[in-house]
């Protein structure tokens, strides 16, 4: 029985310690993910070591030390989005007709996914200002241009290679570009959205591969997209959103390097997971849906929403622009954070000078 345990504990240890690595093998960067899943396996297996083993050995304490340990990694990783933790984002004190909102659906809704009228029908009942869809192809714009009475700015950007985007705005959309930034066939859509007081509120839209075996070897290139879009955001002094489905959980180095350097806030922080994929298996789901803000916004709502067929759940946020700033970041940039992010970008050959910045253009209206 010692044997066995000592193998699961050497196991458990290994799928622990290996994300600690700068390796950016997709082996190795996966296990960033199930970080909530080895969490209760290193729980159950110390429960199980702590009734079946001789507690006066010494190879049996070791064993649940290590466990211990174990579980002592991965809680520390994912207990930020637990109530356990301090909120980054304040709660929206009070409602009146004179506060500026704006709400957002993200979306991935697989692009083989035909259940169209679900995502409608999701959109029609909650009426968000702006709608995001990713893995969005031709024939997903054609059902979603059924919308555009409703929605009638838009960016659009089919493709059918998984890495369609689509803008569906009841607000005014200015300044729109879809870049390519480090992949040539994966797209990011970035524009300002025009509230109806005149205040702009500048967005950004993104959904780089992933590591995995039918993508990218490596995490280098989503890796790169994401912390030159955090260089690029810093340097904006308008409201500002980030969102899309990352290909990150939110608890990554990689995604707390992108908080750190682009000065955003994460407003699950202290308020859940708010786990988006994989839809059809609860027991295997972690957030890979974002929404990132700076701290001109309060936090009215965030909501997953029901599922429309697709691997991911869309998510439903409303924020409200405040008047002061708001907000305070739970992590802090430390000095070796932009060597990385230097080294990231150089790796891709990109720089945060090619992201499109549609705040930059004469006469938009500043908060």
């Amino acid at each position: 029985m010692l044997s066995s345990f000592a193998v699961l504990t050497a196991i458990l240890l290994l799928l622990t310690l290996l994300p600690l690595s700068r390796i950016k093998h997709w082996l190795v960067r996966g296990l960033d993910f199930p970080r909530l899943q080895l969490a209760v396996l290193s729980g159950l297996l110390l429960v199980m070591q702590l009734a079946m083993l001789d507690l006066t050995r010494g190879s049996s304490q070791l064993l649940i030390l290590l466990a211990l340990g174990c579980l002592a990694v991965q809680a520390w990783w994912i207990w930020p989005y637990t109530r356990l933790h301090r909120t980054e984002v304040p709660l929206t004190k009070a409602a009146s007709a004179d506060r500026q909102t704006v709400s957002i659906i993200t979306s991935n809704v697989l692009m083989t996914n035909r259940n169209a009228p679900a995502l409608i029908e999701l959109v029609q009942q909650h009426k968000p200002d702006v709608l995001v869809t990713l893995e969005s192809d031709m024939w997903w714009q054609q059902q979603l241009d059924t919308l555009s009475a409703d929605y009638p700015h838009s960016i659009k950007c089919p493709l059918d290679n998984l890495y369609g985007m689509h803008v569906y705005s009841r607000l005014p959309l200015h300044n729109g570009a879809v870049q390519y930034l480090v992949e040539a066939d994966v797209p990011s859509i970035h524009a300002e959205v025009e509230l109806s007081s005149g205040l702009r509120v500048v967005m950004h839209f993104v959904h780089p591969a992933p590591p995995s075996p039918t993508e990218n070897e490596s995490s280098s290139e989503r890796d790169a997209e994401l912390l030159v879009l955090a260089v690029s955001v810093a340097k904006c002094k308008q409201p500002l959103i980030v969102t899309g489905d990352l290909n990150d959980v939110a608890w990554s180095e990689t995604t707390r390097l992108f908080r750190k350097v682009s000065g955003l806030l994460d407003p699950r922080i202290g308020r859940g997971m708010f786990n988006s994929f994989h839809a059809a298996y609860p027991f295997v789901r972690w957030p890979l849906d974002h929404l990132f803000h700076s701290r001109h916004f309060s936090l009215q709502q965030i909501k997953r929403l029901p599922s429309i067929g697709s691997d991911h759940f869309p998510l439903l946020i409303t924020l409200c622009l405040e008047g002061k700033t708001t907000g305070e970041q739970t992590v802090t940039l430390e000095p070796d954070d932009m060597q990385l992010v230097k080294s990231d970008l150089a790796e891709q050959a990109v720089s945060p000078e090619q992201v499109h910045r549609p705040e930059r253009s004469a006469g938009a209206p500043v908060a």
